[in-house]
C-alpha cells in the first residue's frame, strides 16, 4: 500500500546502527589493547571489515547504511571520550543488564565540554562516505547528550561552571556544532541513541508517591527536552536528525522495562524528524502512546521496532503486519515505518546470534515494509 507524506527519512525500512563485530576486527581490538597492533594497524582491519558490512547493506537494497560502529567499543562512551572537556575512567561497577556484566568505562568531565574538530568520528564517517554509491546515505550515529546527565558522569560540573543552566548550554553547544561539522563533511542523515527516557520510564513511574524524588527525575526530563531542543535549533533545513530510545542492550539482555506512558509527553515535544521506537515485547507497552509522541506532527515518522535484534528466530511476518496496522491506529499509516528494536552489537561484545542471521533480519524489515507501504 503506498501512501503520500512530505517525510523522506527515516525510510520505511530502516537500520538502527550497530552490526555485529566480526571476528578479525575482535582479535585485532585485543591485540591492540594488549599492544601487540598499532593504531594503524588496528585502522587497516577496520576499514576492511567496514567497506565488507558496506556492500552487504548496500546489496540487501538498504537506502542508508552504517559503520556498524566498528570504529568504537561503546555505543555511547567512545564518541563521549571524543569531546573536549570529557575525560575517561574507572566506574569500578558493571551497568546493570540483567544476567549480564559489562566493563567499567565511564566518562566525566575534566573541563569545559565543546566541539571537538579532531573527534575521530569526522575521519570514519568520510570513510564510509566514499564507499557508498550516489543512491546510498550514510547515516551517522551518536550518542544523545543526555548521556552525561547519568551514571556518575556529571557530578563535578561544578567545578567548571557557575550553574547548571551554563554547563546545559555548552552541551548544547558542542552538540549542535559537531552535527554541522558532520553535514559541512557532507552527512544529511544523523541517528541521536539514548537510553536515557527508558531510565526515566522506570524512575518516574516508581517515584510517584515521593514528591521530592519525582521532581528530581521530572527535572531530568526537561532538562533533556531543553538541551536537545537547544542543539537542534538552527541546523540546516535538509538534514535530517532522528532518535533512537533504547531499553539496553548487551548480549541480548536489557537494562529497562515498561511502556512510553510516562515520558510520552516529553517525547512529543522533542523537535525530531524522527523517533526509533523499542517495540518486540511485552516490555514495551501498549501503542496508545504513539499519538502524544508523534503529537500530530504531519512530517514526523516513529518507526515501530518490531523486529527483535537480540535473537535469531524470525518474526512471524502476518503477525508484524498486523502489530503495524493496530500502531496505525494511533497514528497514520503514512507516519510510521519499520526497524529492529535496536543494533546488533551496542558494545564489542555483541548479541548473540550470527551475522547470517542479522542479515536475515534486515532482509526481513525490508520484505515486511515494501509489503505494507510499497515502493515509498
Amino acid at each position: 500500500m503506498t501512501t503520500t507524506t512530505q517525510t523522506k527519512f527515516p525510510y520505511r525500512y530502516d537500520v538502527v546502527g550497530s552490526l555485529l563485530r566480526p571476528t578479525a576486527l575482535k582479535e585485532a581490538r585485543a591485540k591492540f589493547s594488549q599492544g601487540e597492533l598499532t593504531a594503524d594497524e588496528l585502522q587497516t582491519v577496520q576499514r576492511a571489515e567496514t567497506k565488507r558490512i558496506a556492500a552487504a547493506q548496500v546489496s540487501l537494497g538498504l537506502k542508508a547504511i552504517t559503520d556498524g560502529e566498528f570504529n568504537r567499543s561503546w555505543w555511547h562512551l567512545d564518541f563521549l571520550w571524543g569531546l573536549t572537556g570529557v575525560g575517561h575512567y574507572d566506574y569500578q561497577q558493571s551497568y546493570k543488564f540483567h544476567g549480564s556484566k559489562t566493563r567499567t568505562d565511564n566518562a566525566d568531565l575534566v573541563g569545559k565540554v565543546a566541539f571537538n574538530p579532531d573527534h575521530p568520528f569526522f575521519e570514519s564517517f568520510q570513510y564510509l562516505q566514499s564507499l557508498v554509491p550516489a543512491d546510498v546515505l550514510v547515516k551517522q550515529t551518536i550518542p544523545s547528550p543526555t548521556m552525561l546527565f547519568r551514571d556518575n558522569r556529571s557530578d563535578n560540573w561544578h567545578q567548571f561552571y557557575e550553574t547548571w543552566d551554563a554547563y546545559l548550554d555548552d552541551l548544547a553547544k558542542a552538540y549542535h556544532e559537531t552535527i554541522q561539522h558532520f553535514y559541512d563533511l557532507g552527512c544529511r542523515y544523523l541517528q541521536i541513541d539514548d537510553t536515557t527516557w527508558a531510565f526515566l520510564i522506570s524512575k518516574l513511574h516508581e517515584t510517584q508517591g515521593d514528591a521530592t524524588a519525582h521532581q528530581k527525575y521530572v527535572s531530568l526530563a526537561e532538562d533533556a527536552v531543553r538541551v536537545i531542543n537547544q542543539l537542534l535549533t538552527g541546523l540546516p533545513a535538509d538534514l535530517t536528525v532522528t532518535t533512537h530510545i533504547c531499553r539496553g542492550n548487551f548480549k541480548s539482555t536489557y537494562l529497562f522495562s515498561g511502556g512510553y506512558d510516562d515520558i510520552a509527553d516529553y517525547l512529543g515535544q522533542l523537535n525530531y524528524s524522527g523517533l526509533f521506537l523499542e517495540y518486540d515485547n511485552e516490555r514495551a507497552g501498549s501503542f496508545a502512546p504513539l499519538k502524544k509522541i508523534w503529537n500530530g506532527n504531519p512530517d514526523k515518522r516513529l518507526v515501530l521496532g518490531l523486529i527483535t535484534s537480540k535473537f535469531p528466530e524470525l518474526e512471524d511476518v502476518a503477525s508484524v503486519k498486523a502489530r503495524i496496522q493496530e500502531a496505525a491506529k494511533q497514528v497514520p499509516l503514512a507516519n510510521l515505518a519499520l526497524s529492529t528494536q535496536c543494533g546488533f552489537a551496542s558494545t564489542e561484545e555483541g548479541n548473540e546470534l550470527t551475522e547470517d542471521q542479522q542479515w536475515a533480519k534486515l532482509k526481513l524489515v525490508k520484505e515486511i515494509a515494501d509489503d505494507v507501504w510499497g515502493a515509498d
